[in-house]
Order: structure tokens, then C-alpha cells, then sequence
């Protein structure tokens, strides 16, 4: 068929992919793909022409996502994308221009090239094997699966190739739309004829969104729909289901994370962290339930399939045991984002969260007592007075009952609200945040508000969260006219955001309890999650924070300071605590000095370490460089518990303050002194060396 294209242009996108590095060896993974398009809008911005996927992760040939009319090599969070792309051409081609476009990947390189010429240059790291994988998924018009409404390609596509090598600049300039190629491709679209056919034979089936059809010989895109091309016809469908498109997940063998024995030697020794495989960043704390008598915990990181939740159990909150990762883009469709865990009408345990890469939220019900197996993901599609999907984010979610209903909210900036009387159909409420929205909280109104949890606590709404910029936090309120209204504001984050997305369940005997991210450097391993805190509203309306109680049993060797004087600007070291993995307990008798506290982690000299400061005239805790509000009531003691785990140190201060730091060198003892200035004091210490939880010793 002989025809004059408008703006034609050939596409060859040429990538070659490193196997992840827990493969003892290199994988060998270059692939190729080509595409013959034109451009129907050169202003377009994120579109692709054709894109490989498995699970969430993905390599397209897409225009002008970064740069407005240049092509570039997409990919999952930008991974195998280069970042500058000023030296980028902007394509003009009109509608008698051919022009070809090539973008290869070999190795850690990126060549691009535009009609045999250079065009861009680049190395990159973490490189995919997405041809490999069963059931991956080509895509036409949609930069990946979940990408958002506005990401569509409006044009058409002539021939599509996927070749599982790298071809070479002169084998690329050698190709011809709808005539084989000397080098057999993996995949081949002509769109002769009335239906997609693979004239390769790999994708077998496809389906379609919008306005997409064959007509002429060609894959007509409208700039609204997609074509999925995929190995059976149920990861079609699925990938192109309305309303909550799913990507098909790579094939999945379950695996069970494991704390090494022996461990390293600067790993932690009583904080919950991930010990592979894969890596905890983020490690969002998830869904967390006390059920049945054991405690319940998820979190996030990312193995070979995606983002995924390990779970953990516990029958005292302090230690865990793994279970086997079953939260993953195999049996979700979509990767693990946060969310919480609650309780339906009937007593069953929910979680609610975002899938990632779905551009959906979604719930699941726990299938047995273990939260070892889980039933299909349902989306959540909250409808307005016109029966309409409204046009929000869907992103952090948290679900809970008030009274007979369902509310949930999806986070970020002007969460937003929806309620439910059967978590199935949902009605749209509109902004979470009332419009009576206290000017004097010192937080505007559209501060962020993700990885949310909404609880009741001492006759209060509590809304626990985090502002992406600020760390963690919360409010305290009530709810009038179905909209959240806050009364307070507090952080509690302090020194950055490096406290981060909390998570929080009510125990059996009615206590609230929160867990953390912990966001320092220089800890191992990864996924480091806080102490588990308890939080109490009292009749004061203070928030009262403390350690959890069940933290004591991991307590042996005490040692033990009655009645410690230190002069005004002295310091009183106590000697005989040893370890690396130590608990601290201080008691600084009223009247106080200007300022006291521990000293703590410095040489066998004195010599650096931290310094934990408070006092009588103080309005603040400070540890280390890292200041947090905290005044004392007149005539009160100040009580500070501390807990060293290597080199984290979290301080608790007078039950309504926390602050966790982290210290540089790993000590072998912490070298505590007690010091005073502005007065003398009076301390009672005790100290104790504190058990590994993954181990009896």
C-alpha cells in the first residue's frame, strides 16, 4: 500500500540491560526496539510509541516527557533516562519528512541517533531484563501501565519491532517499514490488514482503550487510548480493564527475608530492619494489626518483581519473626505503596493502599489468621453527584469506621475525602480538610499529607502523617460536616525529615502504638524502623509519648547510680555499662540547673560523642545538633530514656517528647557522663545492656 505519511518518523530504540547486581553474574540483555510513527502533535508531552513491561518496570520510546518535542528513552522513575537533556534537538518534521530515530542501549551505554546521526550520548546503571520475563507486555500510546490520563501518544504507528539484541547503527538505517528484516525480531506489528497481529508470533493477544483501531495499515492513536499486546489474553484485558488497569507481574518464587547469624557486626541489635533480600528504601511501616493475640506488621521494599510488603509477626511487639513476602506485583498486578490496616464491620482485617504504578488506591481482606494469604485487589472509585470517577489523585490512603460509615481519604496536597457503607461503592466528599481550617496552626492547608492514619485518641480525631518536605507529624480535631477539622499541630520530625511515614494499630489492651521510618545514613541495614512508641491523649490534652512497655524484657545487666551529685560545670562519668546495645535511664531532680542532660559516645577521653540537653530554662530538647520543643513544668524532675542501638540514638524526654539521631562512630561502650551547668543536680541513673531480638542472647 503506497501512501504520503504526515510528520512520519522511524523510531529505533536500542536497549541493552545488566542483571540486577544480587546475580552473581552479568545477564546479557540487549534488545532493540523500533517504531515507525507520525507525530500528530509536536507539543505532546509523555506519550509513547511503543513500550516493553513487566511489573512496573518498563524501557519506551517516549516524546517529550522531559523535554518538550525531543524523543528520549523512558523508563521507571526515570532509572535508564537522562536527566539533562538540553543538547536534546527538538523534532520538526512535517509531513513530507522522513525522519528515523534511533536510541540504543549496549551495556551501560546510551546512543541516540537522528537519521544515522548522533543525537545524544550517555551511560546509565541498574539496566532491565524485561524480555526475559513470560509475561511482559508491549504497549502503544501509554508510557506504562499507570501512568496518568494526560501520558497518551496522539499519532500513528506504521511498524513496530522488538529485536532481543542490540542492533547495530548500520542495521537500524537498514530497516524498512513492513518488509523483514535480515535479523528475525522477537516481536514484528505490521498493522496491515483489519486486526494487531504479532508477525512474530510472541504477543498473541491484544486489546484496546479509547478510540484506538487499525485503519490503512496503521495503529491509530488518538492521544486518549492504548493498545496492550500481551502473551495470553487475560494480561490483556487486565491491562486494559476500565476504570483500574493492571500491568501482569513477572513470574514470582515467594521468599522469605532472614537476619543473618552472625549478623555484621554494625548492624542494629534491637531495632526491626530488613535484612534482604532486596532493599528497604523506602521501608514504610504498613498495615498493622493485633489479631488474635499477635501482633501484625508490614513494610515496604523492592525485590526483582517491584515494590512489595514483607510482613512480620510478633507476640510482644519487640520480636519478630519473617514471613513469606506474598504482598507483590505477581499477585497484585500493581506494586506496594502505603497504606494502613483496619477492620471491617464484621471483624475481618483490611488494608488499604496505593498500588503502585495502578494510578489507583486499593483494598485487600485478610484470607486467613497468619495475613499469609489475601483476596483480589479491589480498586477504590469514589463517584460524585453525576456518577463520575472525579478527577483527584489517588495516593496514600488511609480507611477507618465512624460509627456505621466507612471513610477514607487519599493523600497528598488537598487530600481528599470519600465515605462508603460497604467499601464498595464510594461517595466523593471532596477535600479531607475542613474549610474552617485554623489560620494560626503554623501549617497551610495544603501542607502534604501522606502516609496518613485517622484514629480516635482520648476523645480526639488524631490525623498521624507526614509532609514529604517536613517528616512526620499530626493533627488533632474532630470531624463537622464530613470534613476533618483540626484544633492542633504538632511535629515530630525533628532535624529534617529523616522520621518518616508512621503507622499505627490499637493493641488488645486499648494502647495506641506507632512505628517509623527511620531516614538516617550510615545505619545498617536498610528499612529501619523506630521503636514502637505508644501514645496517650491526657486530660491535659498533651500528647504523652513513651516506649513501648514490652521493650523492657529485652533488659538484662542492670547497673545502677542512687543519688549522683555533679558541681555546676562538671561533668560525673558512670562507669560499668558495656555494650553497643544499651538502655538509659535518668532522673534529674527538681530544682534543675539551666541546663542537664548525658553525655554520651565519646572517646575514652571525653572527646566528641553527644551531648542530650535540657533544663530549667530551656524550651527545647536538644541531641546532638537536632533540637525538638520541650519545656518543664516549674518543680518538675526531668526523666529522660535513652536507648543507643550502634550508632541510632533515640531519647525520650519527660513521656511527651522523642527525637531519634544517629552518630557516627560505633562505640563498644557508651561512655556516659552526667552534666550540669547553671546549678548543681541530683541524678538517679540506672542503665542496662539490652538483647538482640533476633537471637536469645
Amino acid at each position: 500500500m503506497t501512501r504520503v505519511p504526515a510528520r512520519t518518523v522511524l523510531i529505533a530504540a536500542v536497549f541493552a540491560v545488566v542483571g540486577p547486581a544480587c546475580f552473581a553474574a552479568a545477564i546479557e540483555t540487549d534488545k532493540t526496539l523500533v517504531a515507525w510513527v507520525t507525530v500528530g502533535n509536536l507539543t505532546q508531552q509523555g506519550g509513547s510509541a511503543l513500550t516493553i513491561q513487566s511489573g512496573d518496570r518498563f524501557d519506551a520510546i517516549v516524546l517529550g516527557e522531559k523535554a518538550r518535542g525531543r524523543w528520549m528513552a523512558g523508563s521507571d522513575h526515570f532509572r535508564r533516562t537522562q536527566s539533562d537533556q538540553s543538547g536534546y534537538s527538538a523534532e520538526t518534521a512535517d509531513a513530507r519528512a522522513l525522519v528515523q530515530i534511533a536510541i540504543v542501549y549496549e551495556g551501560d551505554a546510551v546512543r541516540i541517533y537522528r537519521n544515522g546521526k548522533p543525537y545524544a550520548a550517555y551511560r546509565t546503571e541498574n539496566m532491565e531484563d524485561l524480555l526475559g520475563i513470560d509475561n511482559h507486555i508491549a504497549l502503544f500510546g501509554l508510557r506504562h501501565i499507570g501512568a496518568g490520563r494526560g501520558d497518551r501518544f496522539a499519532g500513528t504507528v506504521e511498524d513496530a519491532r522488538i529485536y532481543d539484541r542490540a542492533l547495530t547503527q548500520a542495521q537500524i538505517a537498514a530497516l524498512k517499514p513492513n518488509e523483514p528484516s535480515a535479523i528475525k525480531p522477537l516481536a514484528w506489528w505490521d498493522f496491515e490488514g483489519d486486526t494487531v497481529v504479532d508477525r512474530a508470533g510472541r504477543f498473541a493477544h491484544s486489546a484496546t482503550t479509547g478510540g484506538v483501531k487499525v485503519a490503512d495499515g496503521r495503529l491509530v492513536l488518538d492521544g486518549e487510548g492504548y493498545l496492550v499486546a500481551a502473551r495470553s489474553q487475560a494480561d490483556a484485558r487486565l491491562a486494559t480493564r476500565k476504570g483500574a488497569p493492571r500491568y501482569p507481574g513477572p513470574p514470582y518464587v515467594p521468599e522469605t527475608p532472614a537476619w543473618p547469624e552472625p549478623p555484621p557486626t554494625d548492624w542494629l541489635t534491637f531495632h526491626l530492619a530488613h535484612p534482604g533480600p532486596g532493599g528497604a528504601h523506602p521501608g514504610d511501616p504498613n498495615c498493622a494489626f493485633d489479631y488474635k493475640g499477635r501482633t501484625h506488621l508490614h513494610y515496604i521494599y523492592r525485590n526483582r518483581t517491584g515494590f512489595v510488603f514483607a510482613h512480620v509477626s510478633s507476640d510482644d511487639g519487640v520480636r519478630w519473626t519473617w514471613h513469606t513476602t506474598v504482598l507483590a506485583p505477581p499477585k497484585t498486578g500493581h506494586g506496594m505503596f502505603s497504606g494502613t490496616g483496619f477492620y471491617t464491620k464484621d471483624g475481618t482485617p483490611a488494608i488499604i493502599y496505593h498500588g503502585q504504578g495502578s494510578g489507583r488506591n486499593w483494598i485487600q481482606y485478610a484470607r486467613d489468621d497468619q495475613f499469609n494469604t489475601w483476596s483480589e485487589p479491589v480498586p477504590v472509585l469514589p463517584k460524585n453527584a453525576e456518577g463520575k470517577v472525579p478527577d483527584i489523585r489517588h495516593w496514600d490512603p488511609d480507611c477507618w469506621l465512624n460509627g456505621d460509615t466507612y471513610y477514607a481519604l487519599s493523600g497528598g496536597k488537598n487530600a481528599q475525602l470519600m465515605k462508603s457503607a460497604d467499601l464498595k461503592a464510594w461517595t466523593y466528599l471532596g477535600d479531607l480538610l475542613h474549610e474552617n481550617y485554623p489560620a494560626d496552626l503554623g501549617l497551610a492547608r495544603d501542607e502534604d499529607i501522606s502516609c496518613a492514619n485517622m484514629f480516635k485518641i482520648g476523645g480526639k480525631w488524631m490525623l498521624l502523617c507526614i509532609s514529604h518536605r517536613l517528616g512526620c507529624r499530626y493533627y488533632l480535631g474532630d470531624f463537622k460536616d464530613e470534613k476533618y477539622l483540626p484544633e492542633f499541630h504538632a511535629m515530630m520530625s525533628f532535624g529534617g525529615n529523616r522520621f518518616f511515614a508512621p503507622e499505627s494499630m490499637q493493641t488488645r489492651d486499648g494502647r495506641r502504638v506507632m512505628w517509623a521510618w527511620l531516614r538516617h545514613d550510615g545505619i545498617r541495614p536498610t528499612g529501619i524502623q523506630a521503636l514502637p512508641r505508644e501514645l496517650e491523649l491526657g486530660d491535659d490534652g498533651v500528647l504523652h509519648i513513651r516506649p513501648l512497655r514490652e521493650l523492657a524484657s529485652l533488659r538484662h545487666g542492670e547497673k545502677a547510680w542512687n543519688q549522683v551529685t555533679v558541681k555546676d560545670g562538671a561533668e560525673r562519668a558512670l562507669d560499668g555499662l558495656t555494650g553497643d546495645a544499651v538502655e538509659i535511664e535518668a532522673t534529674f531532680r527538681a530544682p534543675l540547673p539551666k541546663a542537664c542532660g548525658l553525655h554520651l559516645l565519646a572517646d575514652a577521653d571525653g572527646r566528641g560523642g553527644l551531648r542530650i540537653v535540657a533544663g530549667a530554662d530551656r524550651d527545647t530538647l536538644r541531641v546532638g545538633e537536632v533540637e525538638a520543643p520541650f519545656e518543664l513544668r516549674a518543680d518538675e524532675d526531668l526523666t529522660l530514656r535513652v536507648f543507643v542501638d550502634k550508632n541510632l540514638v533515640e531519647v525520650f524526654a519527660g513521656d511527651r517528647q522523642a527525637v531519634v539521631v544517629s552518630h557516627g562512630p560505633i562505640r563498644r561502650n557508651p561512655n556516659v557522663r552526667l552534666f550540669g551547668e547553671g546549678g548543681d543536680l541530683t541524678a538517679r541513673v540506672r542503665g542496662w545492656r539490652m538483647k538482640s531480638i533476633y537471637t536469645n542472647h
